[in-house]
């Protein structure tokens, strides 16, 4: 006998994942819709996303936060499971997402996630078990924080957990990680300025947030037991919020010198 379950849509956005799309889709093909949005790729992506479904949407990027909601206003189902291209649901976490759609008790449900990132599944330094909220019920729920790492955030509820781990194939190498840290520096930047914390920089607020960013990763999230792959992916994220720290100093200083206050 089968039980009944309430509907589920997966989401995914993508440009350019002609290399993670196929497994992503294989991997939530259990679910009642698959929806995935695209913001112009141009290579064979939105093809092989048709082999999947037909509920495939072009959309221009307009931010990783208002892209995974607009792919929750394309669904059907009453409850979205978010999914990112390189990310994948093992058959395990599949079989507990569907059990927790046969009967829910919450609005929401959090999984951790593997990272491999150049090569190696990381187990600290922040990268696990790295909790993320994909699973909600749509009339509850939508993506909100900042960009370019959005949460979903409920109005009402509460959150379960589900314990299997997305799995998560972050960066090949090394110059693809550090050009992926470019337009996320620029976008978190940018809704730090919106928010007008560039009122808040100075010389010693740079200094302080890129050496904490170090020692968090690196020593208090023990990301040394990673060996080198802790020391890159410390090094990355203190850069990161280097960059980020000094695109906000600079987004300020064109603000006051055209009046801005």
């Amino acid at each position: 006998m089968i039980m009944a379950r309430e509907r589920c849509s997966a989401t995914i956005i993508n440009l350019n994942e002609e290399t993670n799309i196929r497994a992503c889709l294989e991997s939530v093909r259990w679910a009642d819709e698959i929806v995935v949005i695209d913001s112009g790729s141009s290579d064979q992506t939105v093809r092989i996303a048709h082999e999947f479904t037909d509920k495939v949407f072009s959309n221009s990027w307009c931010g990783m936060r208002e892209q995974k909601n607009f792919a929750a206003q394309q669904s059907a189902g009453p409850w979205i499971f978010n999914l990112d291209a390189d990310e994948r649901v093992p058959p395990e976490a599949r079989e507990r997402i569907l059990a927790a759609l046969g009967n829910p008790v919450h609005e929401g449900y959090c999984f951790p996630r593997q990272n491999f990132f150049l090569g190696k599944w990381m187990r600290h330094g922040g990268w696990f078990p790295d909790e993320v909220l994909r699973l909600y019920r749509k009339s509850s729920g939508e993506f909100g924080g900042l960009n370019p790492h959005p949460n979903v955030l409920l109005s009402r509820g509460s959150t379960g957990h589900i314990a299997i781990p997305l799995t998560h194939y972050t960066y090949n190498s090394f110059s693809q990680y550090i050009a992926k840290q470019y337009p996320y520096v620029e976008a978190a930047a940018r809704e730090s300025f919106a928010a007008g914390k560039y009122r808040d920089v100075s010389a010693a607020r740079v200094f302080t947030k890129t050496t904490w960013k170090f020692l968090e990763t690196f020593i208090m999230k023990r990301g040394f037991l990673d060996g080198p792959h802790g020391l890159i992916a410390a090094f990355g994220s203190t850069f990161a919020a280097y960059m980020k720290q000094a695109r906000l100093w600079e987004l300020g200083r064109e603000a006051r010198k055209h009046g801005e206050k």
